[in-house]
């Protein structure tokens, strides 16, 4: 099995599309730091005019942990696409390239070979956040510093010390890979029903917009559908930076994605090894 994910990794970093995703984020990247060095001090006036009646605002409130969270509420519900570049190619790749009778003759289980491109994707996917960590966090201190943190939500304000932020960070980061990880379920699955990659990232991205449409829409029905999207739930990584957390929403939102990725990879199983190579 650890040759097959070895392999899968080697087929996914020796195509010049896994790397449209890290030269996508590490040009948005940089450009958002710069708007906020220039800018940044308007936004921070935005969010507390409403405030400013009532408080003093002293300290570097334009800092890295407060541009950090900036670019994670603006990127997130992009990133799906670009996973989808390299999930939506996994198992579509081999009908375009007609390799699916030669990867499926050697003596492996067809579960063996889609559960070793599941594993790679989500290696792939993972790095894909890590790097979005990275240059986000590591370049935002770097360029703007430290210092308390301030949330503005429409009903409260929080303020967070500097040495209270970095653990929210790593556990937020690891909210979205895991959020990340049930969009990359959805194109995988999308690859496995077409012979060609174009279709799974064209659905993945109809998906995001018809599921983000559905949640801001109003009334009892669409209300009622909410809690089954995964897009409801793509920017509850803000929860760690409540001051206490609300740690039975975090935790349901977690079941919520691993139950997506469930049911969304037992149907990429069991339809692939159902799957006719021989037409």
């Amino acid at each position: 099995m650890f040759n097959l994910i070895r392999l899968e990794l080697f087929k996914i970093f020796s195509k010049w599309r896994t790397y449209i995703g890290f030269l996508v984020l590490g040009l948005i990247i940089p450009l958002i730091q710069v708007a906020m060095h220039f800018e940044g001090q308007k936004y921070i006036e935005l969010a507390t005019q409403n405030l400013k009646g009532s408080f003093n605002f002293t300290g570097n409130l334009l800092n890295g942990y407060m541009v950090t969270r900036v670019i994670l509420q603006t990127l997130i519900i992009q990133v799906p696409i670009l996973i989808s570049l390299v999930a939506g190619d996994l198992l579509a790749g081999e009908a375009t390239a007609g390799t699916y009778r030669l990867l499926l003759i050697r003596p492996v289980s067809r579960l063996q070979v889609v559960s070793s491109k599941f594993i790679a994707g989500l290696i792939y996917t993972f790095f894909l956040i890590l790097f979005m960590a990275i240059l986000s966090l590591g370049l935002s201190l770097l360029i703007f510093g430290t210092g308390e943190m301030i949330v503005v939500s429409s009903f409260t304000i929080t303020i967070l010390l500097a040495n209270d932020v970095l653990w929210r960070f790593a556990f937020a980061f690891a909210f979205a890979f895991l959020s990340m990880s049930v969009g990359f379920s959805f194109s995988f699955l999308f690859s496995a029903f077409v012979e060609n990659s174009i279709g799974p990232i064209i659905s993945t991205m109809g998906l995001l917009i018809v599921f983000s449409i559905l949640n801001v829409l109003g009334g009892s029905f669409f209300n009622g559908l909410q809690p089954f999207l995964f897009t409801t739930y793509l920017q509850n990584w803000k929860l760690f930076f409540e001051f206490p957390f609300d740690k039975p929403e975090i935790i349901l939102s977690i079941w919520v994605l691993l139950g997506h990725i469930l049911v969304l990879n037992s149907i990429t199983f069991y339809y692939f090894n159902k799957k006719d190579i021989q037409s």
